[in-house]
């Protein structure tokens, strides 16, 4: 057993190490690419001011259990004390004083349990705050079941130029003339098929309104587009159909009635629960917080918890779809989830304004989609 004095140190220097860490990350968030619009940085400072409180509050109460628990072993000490006075006094039968001693043993372990429990919940709840106070903490896992062959079709579009399928008028061309479809001179020639091979990383920008999600859904199944075919290929291990993951805007894939760990099972029925606990702790979801309710998560926390259930998902997604996935996300939950595709082997198409972000992934391609142009492919950003 540590020493009250010991662990009123050790908890005093967590805490105050978790606040400076929290300060010099603070500090480097105003720095470089990763600079925050104004109504960011201040809700990233109350969060962090908030996860500070939080280890303070949990080292108190550390230290507030250890001074009851030392109070409680103290009383006790007397009262057996006491006990041996009174049975070495006399005066009582020896069989009366025994049931006494015995009734009193028992009622002291049950009070030294009580505290002892106390205080070891206490000490999680401290250690689950300074995590969670850690805000460099990165998403580190392996996801060998995600990897996609150089050569291997996971995605394949056509019909692509046709207007039907993009929001907003379009009249229709003046005569069938091909030169009517063309583009100015400064702007690429509209794809009107779409093929994704291998683990390319694609990024699809354009204006708002352009279709981007439209588009997205359809890749997925969720949405058909007139005159437009989409087919995922079958890969020769499998013989199945390429997994697609998709990540919407809204992050409504959890189900906010069930815990985190009950949501990542939901999507991969086949895998352990101690498997699925083991990966969750990589995602940052440890011990007792892997049974928090989905509908009681933070916005980073549920952010995580849906990216957990996206990338542990069975069978593997070896092609990710991914909407605007920065919108909303502080700095640090935007480092874990760039740590954490980093870790993707699979293929993957990323809708997003967010040009940072988007070169932190390494993209390969880079898609635009114009209301006028139709969707178009540069060698740049």
């Amino acid at each position: 057993m540590i020493p009250p004095r010991d662990m009123d140190r050790i908890i005093s220097f967590g805490s105050k190490q978790a606040k400076k860490r929290v300060q010099r990350r603070a500090r480097r968030g105003d720095q470089g690419q990763d600079r925050l619009p104004p109504e960011a940085s201040i809700t990233l400072a109350a969060e962090r001011e908030a996860a500070d409180r939080a280890v303070r509050s949990a080292a108190a109460d550390v230290r507030q259990q250890r001074r009851d628990l030392i109070d409680t072993q103290s009383k006790l000490a007397q009262r057996e004390r006491y006990g041996r006075q009174q049975q070495a006094a006399g005066g009582q039968p020896r069989i009366v004083m025994n049931a006494r001693k015995g009734s009193a043993q028992v009622s002291a372990g049950k009070l030294r349990d009580t505290h002892e429990q106390r205080l070891s919940q206490a000490q999680e709840k401290l250690a689950e705050a300074q995590e969670a106070a850690r805000q460099d903490a990165l998403i580190r896992i392996k996801l060998p079941g995600t990897a996609v062959p150089a050569g291997r079709v996971v995605l394949s579009a056509r019909g692509l130029t046709g207007t039907a399928w993009r929001p907003g008028p379009r009249p229709a061309p003046e005569s069938p003339s091909p030169f009517n479809k063309l583009p100015p001179p400064d702007v690429a020639p509209p794809l009107d098929e779409l093929i994704v091979r291998g683990p390319e990383r694609i990024a699809l920008t354009g204006p708002n309104g352009a279709g981007k999600t439209t588009l997205l859904r359809a890749f997925v199944g969720l949405a058909e587009l007139p005159g437009v075919t989409v087919r995922t290929v079958t890969g020769p291990e499998t013989g199945s159909a390429a997994a697609v993951g998709y990540l919407p805007q809204r992050l409504d894939l959890l189900d906010d009635s069930l815990s985190v760990l009950d949501n990542v099972r939901r999507a991969a029925p086949s895998a352990s629960v101690n498997d699925v606990r083991a990966n969750l702790a990589r995602f940052l979801f440890r011990g007792n917080r892997v049974n928090q309710l989905a509908g009681t998560l933070s916005g980073g926390e549920r952010f995580r918890a849906t990216l957990a259930a996206l990338l542990l998902a069975d069978p593997p997604p070896q092609l990710l779809l991914l909407d605007e996935p920065t919108n909303n996300l502080d700095l640090a939950s935007v480092r874990q989830f760039t740590a954490a595709l980093a870790s993707y082997r699979g293929a993957l198409i990323v809708a997003s304004h967010d040009l940072p972000f988007l070169h932190s992934l390494q993209i390969t391609r880079w898609l635009r989609l114009d209301p006028d142009h139709g969707l178009t492919e540069a060698r740049s950003a």
